[in-house]
């Protein structure tokens, strides 16, 4: 960890900065697209789309995933990889086992996409799935690890992961120096986490807005507390944004560097989904068409001619499947 790394109890912009050079020969510098000429506006503002739905296996998540490969020891690996995913981090960690010739075993719940299962197989992974959240997959997936010696890759909680996923923030900087307003959705809070560190670091009048559902307010329930709080239930369908608790380091950097955290529906994810097809053919999950669905249901208000980026996180077929 770097000086600022200590500090913050997590990570620092030299963990971010020393990710990007790390990774940098394992993803892709993902398209900015200017999201204008629409026959549906979203409002006013100016805004952009980072398509990380093209980064290999179809999300942010290889940053983190590849990042956490490339700081574990070699011999560490030779057990193979375990996780427990809603599916992108389950992906991302699949391609990093190939990477590394080792098995990789995910856990994942049963509510996740058919296509991501499908997926995972194809990358090469074991799939087991196993309860109806992730934080159950996640306990299995820990149990896995400690009785075969495989390596855990946690998707948020983990430093390695919160930094690669932090090197988004560095690039959108590069590409879009002028950026107002940042547009991020929320699952487990890694990537909040990640982009805050970085982007707060370089310019710090950046305004960050969380996005999560309403049948999974992790941060802005633990934000309207003041602490991390365990959700009593979680409902939403969209299990890449489906967690029930977050851990306090990313908590803490969520509390203060993110103006703040909306909630949408499954449902005005899924017209969101379709409106970036239509508009753009752009294929995105749930979870990827999240920051578009904050803006079309006016939950992020932004002022007119506002320089935004909005993140598709994530692929998908539901928004094509519905056009």
């Amino acid at each position: 960890m770097d000086a600022e790394n200590e500090k913050q109890g997590m990570i620092g912009i030299g963990d971010v900065l020393a990710a990007a050079k790390r990774i940098a020969g394992y993803i892709r510098r993902t398209p900015l697209l200017h999201a204008d000429q629409c026959a549906e506006p979203i409002g006013d503002a100016d805004l952009w789309l980072k398509l990380e739905s093209l980064q290999p296996t179809g999300s942010f998540k290889a940053r983190g995933a590849t990042n956490k490969l490339l700081t574990t020891p070699r011999a560490a690996l030779a057990m193979g990889i375990v996780t427990a995913s809603g599916g992108n981090h389950g992906l991302a960690t699949a391609r990093a086992a190939r990477i590394a010739g080792v098995p990789a075993t995910v856990f994942v719940p049963e509510t996740v996409a058919a296509e991501k299962v499908e997926k995972l197989r194809r990358w090469g992974a074991e799939v087991r799935k196993s309860g109806a959240l992730w934080d159950e997959s996640n306990r299995e997936a820990i149990d896995f690890a400690q009785r075969t010696g495989a390596v855990y890759f946690h998707p948020f909680a983990d430093p390695a992961v919160v930094a690669g996923q932090g090197t988004l923030g560095i690039e959108i900087l590069d590409e879009l120096p002028d950026v107002e307003t940042l547009i991020v959705a929320i699952g487990g809070g890694g990537l909040i986490a990640g982009i805050a560190t970085a982007v707060k670091a370089k310019k710090p009048s950046v305004r960050i807005i969380g996005v999560e559902p309403v049948g999974s307010p992790t941060l802005q329930r633990s934000l309207a507390a003041g602490k991390v709080v365990r959700l009593p239930e979680v409902t939403t369908r969209v299990a890449t944004m489906a967690c029930g608790r977050t851990v306090e380091p990313i908590f803490e950097i969520v509390q203060r560097s993110v103006a703040e955290v909306v909630l949408i529906k499954d449902e005005d994810m899924l017209d969101a989904a379709r409106w970036l097809w239509f508009e753009f053919g752009i294929a995105a999950d749930l979870s990827g068409a999240a920051a578009a669905a904050a803006l079309r249901t006016g939950r992020a208000p932004t002022k007119r001619g506002e320089r935004v980026c909005g993140l598709v996180c994530g692929a998908g077929s539901e928004g094509v499947a519905g056009a």
